[in-house]
């Protein structure tokens, strides 16, 4: 990608699909395989200095392939996994060692767990490791889950909230702290740049970019004009935004550093 605006990125949503790691099949559906090493021949031209790992429907409770991909990604990669509420205290603290930093919920796909354990998880994992909770959600169901994700301790949502019915209670939310993930444009059904510029102006921190690569289920895959539509509305709002979004907010959510690695 040739745009002089675009410095470190932080990817803070895309998946590995590695075929040594089993697959669950949701709604019948399964991924193609899109390994760390496709990975990163994909975004070669996008300076990623890090960047977080999300745990798919397909990918269930399995733990081992997010792992994995970690180690092969190295410094500045992080994790986004699903767990059951019977999880041990254990096996988060492993997990966070391994280098996970967030809990999610997947109430649009399923695979995850289910709803009925989100405050009480939530709190725990928060509380255990300092994890926050990731929602892939349609922001039309956000007035429901409100009372409930603003007073979490730490709270993001994926896709820009995916419909333009529900940006107004997704701003909602960004102005009480909650984080944004502005991932999947050709997946979502919104204006992106209007909801972009909606959740910058309620909350300057809340943005986050991600390639959603390799765009499961997408209408349209992840172009690297999507970035470029992004920088241009930030840059339009206030240019300081894009480093923000690009890579400042998320990299503080995920307590990461990105600094270059020493050879």
């Amino acid at each position: 990608m040739d745009d002089n605006r675009l410095a470190s990125l932080f990817d803070a949503h895309m998946h590995i699909i590695d075929p040594r790691f089993p697959l669950v099949m949701n709604n019948g559906y399964l991924p193609p395989f899109f390994t760390a090493e496709e990975y990163r021949h994909r975004t070669a031209s996008l300076n990623v200095v890090g960047g977080s790992v999300v745990s798919g429907s397909f990918q269930g409770f399995d733990q081992e392939y997010l792992l994995d991909a970690l180690r092969i990604l190295g410094p500045g990669f992080v994790g986004v996994t699903q767990l059951p509420a019977t999880v041990s205290d254990e096996e988060v603290l492993r997990l966070d060692q391994g280098g996970v930093r967030a809990l999610r919920f997947n109430i649009r796909r399923g695979g995850s767990e289910s709803l009925e354990h989100l405050d009480a998880l939530a709190r725990r994992v928060f509380d255990l490791a300092g994890w926050h909770v990731e929602l892939y959600v349609d922001a039309r169901d956000l007035p429901d889950l409100a009372p409930v994700l603003a007073a979490l301790p730490s709270v993001s949502i994926d896709h820009l909230g995916l419909t333009q019915e529900g940006l107004p209670h997704l701003v909602r939310l960004a102005e009480q702290g909650v984080r944004v993930k502005a991932t999947g444009f050709g997946r979502v059904d919104l204006d992106v740049p209007d909801a972009v510029r909606a959740v910058a102006n309620a909350n300057p921190h809340a943005l986050m970019f991600g390639t959603d690569l390799p765009s499961t289920r997408a209408r349209l895959p992840f172009d690297d004009s999507h970035l470029s539509l992004l920088i241009d509305t930030l840059s339009r709002v206030d240019p300081a935004l894009v480093p923000a979004v690009l890579h400042d907010n998320a990299a503080a959510l995920y307590r990461t550093s990105t600094r270059p690695r020493r050879n």
